[in-house]
């Protein structure tokens, strides 16, 4: 029996297969991107960004047509998943375990963006609301994190979620040479001074 294809339930399921195939190369070409940045730096060219993504530089100039598009998508994407970490965080750990492995993810995020910050502060319209979607998405993740941790007795309360945020980013400008891991000891120590005179939970 020869099946056919043209009728309308295929027509519907067309569109659909190429939704899904053009959400799923973004996907690959933001994931790509932010290995490539983390390697190469933001300004890397785009053919690496397409060929770690197995497809080709039109379709990265299709989804992102300029440099900035595609740098903010990555940042945004990044973001979000550190404002998700929270609560997942947050439900498998003690309170100041779960805020000190957010702000380690945090630190990764920032340090692993070479060029970020140059990019950020470039002139470039395209970044102007970028640091305020930083502050207004990552804050109130971190607030909560930080709240329960001084609830708990585990951390300082004299510390605001800005204040950390800012910290981190300072603490991952590091000198030249030095790899993220470099960050992440200085955070650390930036952790422990957190736990300093921490208010004991009264029972």
């Amino acid at each position: 029996m020869t099946e056919h294809t043209d009728g309308p339930a295929a027509r519907e399921r067309a569109p659909r297969r190429l939704r899904v195939d053009a959400q799923r190369n973004v996907g690959s070409l933001l994931e790509a991107a932010k290995t490539v940045f983390a390697t190469s730096g933001v300004d890397a060219p785009a053919k690496e960004i397409a060929d770690l993504a197995g497809v080709g530089v039109g379709t990265v100039y299709r989804h992102f047509p300029l440099r900035s598009d595609l740098i903010t998508a990555v940042l945004q994407r990044d973001v979000d998943a550190c404002v998700e970490a929270g609560p997942a965080l947050s439900a498998t750990h003690e309170p100041g375990v779960a805020l000190e492995q957010w702000i380690l993810r945090y630190t990764g995020f920032v340090g692993t963006k070479r060029g970020l910050a140059a990019a950020l502060h470039s002139g470039d319209p395209a970044y102007d609301g970028l640091p305020a979607y930083f502050l207004r998405q990552l804050g109130p993740a971190l607030e909560a994190l930080l709240d329960a941790a001084a609830a708990a007795g585990e951390i300082r309360t004299d510390i605001s979620a800005d204040d950390l945020l800012r910290a981190v980013a300072h603490l991952c400008h590091t000198a030249p040479g030095e790899s993220v891991a470099y960050s992440q000891r200085m955070v650390a120590v930036l952790i422990d001074g957190l736990r300093y005179r921490a208010a004991p939970r009264h029972p």
